[in-house]
Parts: C-alpha cells; structure tokens; sequence
C-alpha cells in the first residue's frame, strides 16, 4: 500500500550569515538523507535578513523561499513550524525567540551568549507554551556535546566535564607553542585568517568558553544557568617562557572550560591550564574543540571535532530541526527536558566561589640566586600546607644574579595558595610578580 508523503516541516530562518548560510546549504544538500532521517521533508520557506539584496544572492534566486527584511513577518507566519534564530547577540534575538515561543513555533538556536544569561527565562517560556527550544549549535560547533549530556549519558552521575570549547584561542596557544611565538603576533595572524574577530575580548579573554561552559554545567548537573558565577580569565598574559617550562615539566598549556561536582558545590571555572601531555585532550591543537565528560558509570568519554564554522555548526542546526520535526507531535511531557532534568527537578546547589576551589598549580618566580631563598618559599608553602611536586631552578645566565624557580604543587585550595603568593612577593629576595597558572590531572 502506498503512504501518502508527508506535508514539509517549513522553517523560517532568521539571519543568512556563516551558519545561517551554511544550514541553507547541507539542509538542500542532503534534503532527501534528512527526510528519510525526520520523516519528513524539511523545507526553510522563510529567510528574514536585513539586507533582502545580499539574502537574494545568498540562495541564488531560489523561488521556493520568502526572503523579508522582517523578522516579524516570519515570527507571526502561521505556516511556521520551526524559527530557526542564527543572528547572534542579546538583542533583538532575544526578543525575537520569546515572539516565537509566544506564538507557538518551536525554536532552534546556535545563540550562545543568549542562552547562557538569558536561558533560564527562555525555557521557562518554552515549556509554559508546550514547545522546543533546540540548542547543540551553540556549543563546541559540530560536536554533539549536548546530545551526549542530556540523552547518551544520562545514565551517569557526571563528575566532570573540561573542554578546549574556543578554536581562537587554542589556535594561539597552538601556534605560540609550535613556533615560539608573541601572543601578540599570532593574535594578529589569528584574524587576518577569520579565526579572530577584530574585537577578540570574548574569545581571548574567556567569555565565549564561558558561555558555552554555563550551558554544559547546567546539564551535566540539574542546575539552573548561572553565567554570573563563572570564573574567567584569559590567555592574554601568557608567556612565551612559561609555554616552555610548561613543556619541559610535561605538560601543555590549554584554555580549558571545567565544571565540577565538588563536596561543597560545584565549580565553574574557564582558565589557562597546565595538562599532561600524554593526555588526548592535550595534544587538540589548532581551531579544534574537544570535551572530555567524566561518568561515574561509563568513566572518561571524549568528544572532539570543528568547533566552529558554517557547515559543522550547520551540522548540529539541522540535527536539531531532526529532532523537533520527529518530536514535533509529541506530548510535551515525553520529550526531552531542555536542561536534561525534569523542570521542576532542577536543583540550587550552589556555585563554588574560586577562592574555595581546589586544584594544582605551576608557580614560576623570579629571584636573587644566594643560600636560603628556596628554604623561605618553601617555607612559606608550607606554612599554608601546600606541598611541592616538582621543580625546576634554572641556573642564572652569565654574569647574571637572578634566576628562575618553577614549582607544581600538589593539590590545595586556592586562597592558601593566593596567600602564599603575596608573602612569596614581599620577600625582597623575590622579584617582580609570582606567575600562577592552575594545573589538572584529568585522570
């Protein structure tokens, strides 16, 4: 008997960037494997773009799709499935997906920013009105990362979860490693390649990896986004000296996001880290993602693969319109919670404060080479109970009266060793600021 093939699944799609364009395109590319795959077909009917010019050269005249320089008109379509919102930023995306909720479309995301301090609102709104918001594409690109927390494992009691989540940043890092050179200048060769923005605070200093860090954590944990409780630093100060000592003790220094079930709360943290470099995860090198998820049941599990760009993050876009079209007729109550927790499952443990979190650290100092510095230091250390792993005393170059010490503790809390390091300074043996880098074993 022949079944009737089904009506599309049509989908406005707001904003024909780099992802947008490149959803516009696989989605095409492969309509007929995707709707095999949903069930089926799954057609964009709508593009909302500020200029309807650059839209129209975009999909090369296409006469099967709407092109409108007003999201409004897509967002109030009653022949909208599914808004599929890739124009970034806060506002008016924000406005924009509570416009589509409100009106009963289902929604998917690669909006990163937007989730991660406006997520919680955004649910909320979702799931009071019995439809999806859908979200791999806003983090680690490609890597089905949050399909892996909220469904592949979630039998486990996650432990942790650390992930090299900015290909900007771990391409500097990479390339100042590899070659030996400045921050600086590979920053500069970063954006002449498009890996870089001209503005790169919030993949240098953190933010980005931030950001896609607060979504992992909340489902990893149960736990409502909290975006203003990460700790971030950057990897503008890092030094060209520390990437070699790093080397020689063993270990490679990546930018890694990491979130933790500790006793007292969890830890949410993105900062430069020292990681063995026997391990996998530290030898992902250039613009590559990679998520290392540690279960209690199923132990270490890596995920790695494009992090960013048109077609890998078009990849997770388009599983995500999959997945809402299979759903789509669903009782809402059987489908998969946003955060992986039931809503009314989800919990306040709270977020661990940097100063309580727990950890190792490379500390490299600067000081005059006589009798009984090291004896002050470790002194020092030991005062506060941190205890030495290992250690490197350079000899001082000719002619030379100074010299470098590097230490790795073991671990210790962070405000006995912030402690440690502001009497190490005062030392007037001791030169200049006392460089910390925090180091993880990820065993």
């Amino acid at each position: 008997m022949a079944t009737t093939p089904m009506k599309p699944l049509q989908v406005g799609l707001l904003g024909i960037g780099t992802v947008g364009l490149g959803t516009w395109t696989v989605l095409r590319r492969n309509a007929e494997e995707i709707a095999r795959r949903a069930g089926r077909p799954i057609r964009i009917t709508w593009i909302a773009e500020k200029s309807i010019e650059r839209a129209r050269e975009l999909t090369q005249g296409a006469t099967d799709v709407q092109l409108t320089d007003d999201a409004k008109l897509v967002l109030a379509n009653p022949d909208i499935d599914i808004v599929v919102e890739l124009i970034g930023g806060i506002e008016p995306a924000r406005t924009f997906i509570l416009q589509a909720i409100a009106n009963g479309k289902h929604v998917v995301t690669a909006n990163k920013a937007l989730l991660a301090r406006h997520g919680n609102e955004i649910f909320a709104a979702a799931h009071a009105n019995g439809v999806m918001v859908a979200f791999e594409g806003a983090v680690a690109g490609g890597i089905p990362i949050i399909k892996a927390l909220r469904e592949g494992l979630t039998a486990n009691r996650i432990e942790w979860i650390a992930g090299i989540i900015n290909g900007t940043s771990n391409f500097i890092l990479s390339e100042m490693r590899a070659r030996g050179a400045s921050f600086a200048s590979v920053l500069k060769e970063a954006q002449q390649r498009g890996y870089a923005e001209a503005d790169p605070t919030f993949d240098v200093e953190g933010v980005d990896a931030a950001h896609k860090l607060t979504i992992m954590s909340a489902i990893a944990f149960g736990v409502p986004m909290q975006f203003d409780k990460v700790y971030t630093e950057g990897i503008s100060k890092l030094t060209q000296e520390d990437i070699r000592y790093a080397e020689e003790l063993g270990y490679r220094i990546k930018l890694l996001g990491i979130t933790r079930r500790a006793a007292a709360g969890i830890e949410l943290r993105v900062h430069p880290t020292l990681i063995p470099t026997k391990r996998l995860i530290a030898n992902v090198e250039g613009v590559m993602n990679a998520v290392l998820v540690k279960g209690d049941a199923v132990g270490a599990t890596m995920y790695y693969g494009a992090g960013a760009g048109a077609e890998p993050t078009a990849s997770a876009v388009i599983a995500d319109l999959v997945d809402v079209t299979r759903m789509h007729t669903a009782d809402p109550e059987h489908r998969v919670p946003h955060l992986a927790f039931q809503p009314d499952q989800l919990s306040d443990i709270p977020f661990l404060p940097m100063g309580e979190v727990e950890t190792s650290y490379y500390l490299r100092m600067r000081v005059q080479d006589r009798p009984g510095v090291l004896a002050d230091i470790t002194r020092i250390l030991a005062d506060r109970e941190i205890s030495i792993d290992a250690m490197i005393q350079k000899e001082p170059s000719e002619g030379e009266d100074q010299t470098d010490i590097i230490l790795l503790t073991h671990r210790t809390v962070e405000k006995h060793v912030v402690d440690a390091i502001a009497k190490i300074e005062a030392l007037p043996t001791v030169k200049g600021k006392v460089v910390r880098i925090r180091l993880e074993e990820l065993n």
